[in-house]
């Protein structure tokens, strides 16, 4: 999986399994929001499969989910020190994947793989879940409302949506008030001055988008 300088997460769960030397890695990828969440699942892994001999484990949180300080940390249960977990999180955070947990399950197969083994098998049991993961990007979004007249409300909405079909945002329900109308929609941050020009263009300079904060989306990503 080629390297991405953005931070993704994903869709939903994922496996993926590895035979090397008889030895079986199933590796089982989740989204998560929190460490209890990530607790669960790994408990979950453990009863779904009492008779693996090692359920290893990584773990990413970003520091907007957790609202404090980022976490990372992994789990070697019983393989020999760095071997199982840290490749495992070092191929998490090489795919820029937040958010997520990794667990390994492995049944031994009776061969020793040794250290080197060891890392290349757990990190390639993640790398195949990858291969076949839904992923989504994390992106900030600008929530942006423009106030109209009701006059302007059909030829507002019109601009609006044929705007945000050109730049990639998304146009919310318009509301109403006693004065006029309010529409809304997601762009990205570096749109804005754009979309202040747009609409002072069609509206000859009477209308003027506000922003009313910023939030964190995930899109869905393209492979």
């Amino acid at each position: 999986m080629p390297h991405r300088s953005r931070a993704l997460t994903l869709a939903g769960p994922a496996e993926g399994e590895i035979i090397e030397r008889k030895s079986r890695f199933l590796a089982l990828l989740h989204p998560v929001r929190s460490i209890e969440d990530a607790d669960a699942l790994v408990r979950e892994a453990r009863s779904a499969h009492p008779d693996a001999r090692h359920h290893c484990t990584a773990l990413v949180i970003s520091e907007a989910t957790t609202g404090a300080g980022p976490v990372q940390r992994s789990s070697d249960d019983g393989e020999p020190s760095g071997t199982a977990g840290m490749p495992m999180l070092q191929a998490l955070l090489h795919a820029d994947l937040t958010d997520t947990l990794a667990v390994v399950v492995r049944w031994f197969g009776g061969v020793k793989l040794g250290a080197g083994g060891l890392v290349r098998a757990y990190t390639a049991a993640i790398e195949d879940a990858l291969d076949g993961a839904a992923l989504c990007e994390r992106v900030e979004r600008c929530e942006m409302a423009l106030d109209v007249p009701f006059t302007d409300v059909g030829l507002a909405e019109n601009a609006v949506r044929q705007w945000a079909d050109r730049q990639g945002g998304v146009v919310g329900e318009t509301t109403y008030t006693p004065q006029g109308a309010r529409l809304t929609l997601q762009i990205a941050p570096e749109l804005a001055h754009d979309l202040s020009q747009d609409v002072a263009a069609w509206s000859q300079g009477r209308l003027t988008p506000h922003e009313m904060g910023r939030r964190i989306i995930d899109v869905p990503l393209s492979r």
